[in-house]
């Protein structure tokens, strides 16, 4: 989405305004494919911060790859001739939005994988487009929220189950707080797909690159005073892994996610959680070794069922209701 310099630094977003209205013009294959490219990007995130981790402490891990993921678009901004905004209005809504979106859930889910196991943590994380829908009907409906879009994040939640393993439902309750605090984390990614609403004046570069920079600088003390990273000797594969995931994952997965929060709205957007599930299992038996899921072929069925009907445009639904109406 191209952007003049001029218009780069112009905003009425504020932290007070309403949301903005979501577009409601008719969809394409082109922004479904926005949303398929977005689950590839973040789908990722898994089998690169396993490969990075056990040589990289988690915040230097988090800190490195997001400055890296800002230098990255930095440099494309640089190249386009865009200027990211310079007045206090702008960084308060990107270091919000950071914060809400990446710095604060993913340390706390970075702490929590200390005690619960990777299964449960996946089954919790996918509870995201649950919360978003509660919070778009009860609070800000600033969109539609359809009993289907309920239905589908409900599916997509129970193929994610099938998917993982249903040992995972076994494990649940064994360590309360750890699992209250990435049901916390996965709320903060909730309120963040309609907080990004407010940065819809900008571009989604700009965004993506304003916020990861805000999020490596903040979490840089941190790691320099706990991690010294001077002192860590990173392997070649956890080298590549960051700079990857900085670049693909955080980087363009970032921007990516703008996008679609402009084209296809909050309940629509957090659909890409539920088909990142069955591409990040692809990624953990191509790089990882790791086996095949049982109940994948039922666990896909329930996930491709829950991501279509949380995906139908509310206008088509609409045009549905007249036409029986009619008839």
């Amino acid at each position: 989405m191209p952007q003049s310099t001029s218009e780069a630094g112009r905003t009425t977003a504020s932290a007070s305004t309403p949301l903005p209205s979501i577009a409601t013009g008719a969809r394409n294959w082109r922004d479904y494919a926005l949303l398929l490219a977005l689950a590839c990007c973040w789908s990722s995130t898994y089998p690169l911060a396993k490969l990075a981790l056990p040589t990289v402490p988690p915040i230097t891990f988090i800190s490195a790859r997001s400055l890296i993921a800002a230098a990255f678009l930095f440099a494309i901004l640089w190249m386009r001739g865009v200027r990211i905004p310079t007045d206090a209005k702008a960084w308060k809504l990107f270091a919000t939005q950071q914060l809400i979106n990446s710095t604060f859930p993913f340390l706390i889910i970075t702490w929590s994988q200390q005690y619960v196991p990777a299964s449960n943590t996946v089954v919790l994380a996918s509870t995201t487009p649950i919360f978003a829908f509660l919070i778009t009907s009860l609070i800000t409906r600033h969109e539609p929220a359809t009993l289907l879009k309920l239905a589908g994040a409900v599916l997509g939640l129970a193929g994610t189950v099938l998917i993982v393993g249903l040992d995972a439902l076994h494990g649940l309750g064994s360590e309360i707080v750890a699992e209250i605090a990435i049901l916390l984390a996965t709320i903060s990614f909730a309120c963040a797909t309609i907080f990004g609403l407010r940065l819809s004046e900008y571009d989604p570069m700009v965004v993506a690159a304003g916020s990861l920079l805000f999020g490596g600088l903040i979490l840089l003390p941190p790691s320099l005073i706990i991690d010294q990273p001077w002192t860590l000797q990173p392997t070649p594969t956890a080298i590549v892994a960051t700079v990857v995931m900085g670049i693909v994952s955080s980087a363009l997965g970032l921007m990516l996610f703008y996008v679609c929060l402009g084209r296809l709205g909050t309940l629509t957007t957090n659909a890409q959680g539920y088909l990142r599930i069955p591409i990040g299992v692809g990624l953990s038996v191509l790089l990882l070794d790791e086996s095949v899921p049982s109940n994948l072929a039922l666990g896909l069925l329930l996930v491709m069922a829950g991501v279509a009907a949380m995906t139908v445009p509310a206008e088509r639904l609409k045009w549905r209701q007249r036409r029986t109406a009619a008839t």
